[in-house]
C-alpha cells in the first residue's frame, strides 16, 4: 500500500468512527425519548405503548453497545458520557412529560427513530465507500430496525 492509499484508507476510517459515534449519540438521544415516553405514557392504549417503548429501548441498549464496540474495533475512540452524547446528538428534546398525550410520545418517538435512522444510513454509505463491509452490515441491520420502528409508530398515528 502507498502512502496516498494509506492516507485515504486512514480517513475513510476516521470519517467511518466519526459517523459511529453520531449514530451513538443519536440513539443516546432516542433512548432517552424511549424512557421518557414509557416512564409517562397514559390513556386508552397504556399497556401496548409502555411495553413497545420498553421493547424498543432494551433492544436499542444493546444496540448502542455493538456500535461504540464497532469503533473501538477499528481503532478509535467511543464518545461517551450523557453530556457529551447530549452535545453531539441531533435528536430534538421530546415533550414534556406532564404536558403530553400519548400522540405526543409518539410522535416524539417517530422523529426520534427517523434521526437515527437517516445517521446511519449515512455511515453506511460511507463505510460502503471504504469497502468496510463489517460496518457496513452492522449499520444495514440498525436501519433495518428503526424502519420497522418508524412503521409500526407511523401506523399508530394514521
Amino acid at each position: 500500500m502507498n502512502t496516498t492509499q494509506m492516507t485515504q484508507s486512514t480517513v475513510a476510517v476516521e470519517k467511518i468512527a466519526q459517523q459511529l459515534n453520531q449514530v451513538v449519540a443519536d440513539s443516546y438521544g432516542l433512548l432517552g425519548q424511549l424512557h421518557l415516553a414509557h416512564w409517562n405514557v397514559e390513556g386508552t392504549d397504556f399497556l401496548t405503548l409502555h411495553q413497545m417503548f420498553q421493547t424498543q429501548y432494551e433492544e436499542l441498549f444493546v444496540a448502542i453497545d455493538d456500535i461504540a464496540e464497532r469503533v473501538r474495533a477499528i481503532g478509535h475512540y467511543a464518545e461517551g458520557g450523557i453530556k457529551r452524547l447530549a452535545e453531539m446528538s441531533q435528536v430534538t428534546e421530546g415533550p414534556t412529560a406532564s404536558q403530553a398525550s400519548a400522540r405526543d410520545f409518539v410522535s416524539s418517538v417517530l422523529l426520534a427513530h427517523e434521526t437515527v435512522a437517516a445517521t446511519a444510513l449515512q455511515a453506511r454509505q460511507t463505510a460502503a465507500a471504504a469497502g468496510d463491509a463489517e460496518t457496513e452490515d452492522l449499520l444495514i441491520g440498525r436501519i433495518s430496525i428503526h424502519q420497522k420502528a418508524i412503521w409500526f409508530l407511523n401506523s399508530y398515528l394514521s
